[in-house]
This record gives C-alpha cells, sequence and structure tokens, in this order.
C-alpha cells in the first residue's frame, strides 16, 4: 500500500511540475477536448446517458474496451474509428510527457542527493 502511495504521489509531482510546460498544457487541453466531444457525440448518436458517454470514451482512448457499450450506427462506428486514432496519438503524447517528467524529475533527485556532502 506504502508503494502505492508513493507510485501516486511522484505521479502528482510529475503532473504538476508538467503543467509549467507549454507542450503538456497543450495536449492536456487537447485530450480533455477530445474526452468531451466524444461525450457529447455518444450522447446525442448513441442516446446514452453522459455518464455512459464519457465512460465510453475514457475506455476507447485508453483501449481498454470492455465491450458492455458499443456503437451501433455507422455514423457512431466511423466517428469511433476516427476517434481512436486522433485521440490515442494524443493520450500517448500526454503520457509520455507525463512519464518524461518523471524520469526527469528521479534524475534531478538522484544527481542532487550524489552532490551534498556526507
Amino acid at each position: 500500500m506504502t508503494s502505492l502511495f508513493l507510485a501516486m504521489a511522484r505521479l502528482a509531482r510529475a503532473t504538476w511540475r508538467a503543467l509549467r510546460d507549454e507542450e503538456f498544457r497543450a495536449l492536456l487541453v487537447l485530450a480533455t477536448f477530445l474526452l468531451l466531444v466524444g461525450t457529447i457525440f455518444y450522447n446525442r448518436h448513441e442516446g446514452w446517458t453522459l455518464l455512459d458517454s464519457a465512460f465510453f470514451s475514457l475506455i476507447t482512448l485508453t483501449t481498454v474496451g470492455y465491450g458492455d457499450l458499443v456503437p451501433t450506427t455507422p455514423l457512431s462506428k466511423i466517428f469511433t474509428m476516427v476517434y481512436l486514432i486522433l485521440g490515442i496519438s494524443v493520450l500517448v503524447g500526454f503520457l509520455n510527457k507525463i512519464a518524461g517528467k518523471m524520469v526527469e524529475y528521479r534524475k534531478e533527485k538522484h544527481s542532487h542527493h550524489q552532490t551534498e556532502p556526507r
């Protein structure tokens, strides 16, 4: 449990540091925008609740795909294919930025410990 807490803390620190990065902020806005577009689209075209639509959008973009909700119309299927290609690209870039900040922080912390007198 402690290691999970430490990992979550490192992720939170890296995300906070990444917010200073203009590219990261742009990816965050784009990822949020994509989730909103997917949510609104599925709500209107599939008739799902906003919660189900948001859930499906997130599950789709993270490639989990439980299969409990499935697009039924041709337009929804085409939208989903395009949504996956665009959305996964954005999310990979977003997650890559967070991971990079985590590595950067770890290197800074490691080099700081090496330069401190004992």
